[in-house]
């Protein structure tokens, strides 16, 4: 079933220069060049139990998870709820994303994670207005 929230991570992600969705173990993940940018799903009754740890909640709760780097990706790992620090990877972070959505936000975050993947010829041409 597709969600608002869904249809507007996609919208988001598919701007990206040869940005790609596909279906991923559980949710749906945005790529570029074979390395995930972006992953939605949702935690219910407790599962997946990975996810259901690092947020702190048996669902349901919908989580976008992306990543971050510098002080961006100290900051919101200690910011807690809404987001919150995965343990399986140091660059990671998710959004428990269970009311209002920030879509301006959403789009910094997911522009900054394609950026960081995504080859410099590609993150070059996205426009970043906030960016250094």
């Amino acid at each position: 079933m597709e969600t608002a929230l869904l249809v507007g991570v996609r919208a988001i992600a598919l701007a990206l220069p040869e940005a790609y969705e596909e279906r991923a173990w559980v949710g749906t993940r945005w790529r570029i060049r074979g390395r995930t940018f972006a992953h939605l799903l949702t935690i219910e009754a407790g599962r997946p139990r990975s996810y259901a740890r690092a947020a702190g909640t048996d669902g349901p709760c919908p989580i976008l998870t992306f990543r971050s780097s510098g002080l961006e990706l100290e900051t919101l790992r200690r910011t807690g709820p809404p987001f919150v620090a995965p343990p399986w990877r140091g660059d990671e972070v998710g959004l428990l994303v269970d009311g209002d959505v920030d879509w301006t936000e959403v789009a910094e975050l997911l522009t900054d994670s394609y950026c960081l993947l995504a080859p410099k010829r590609l993150a070059a041409s996205v426009l970043r207005p906030d960016a250094p």
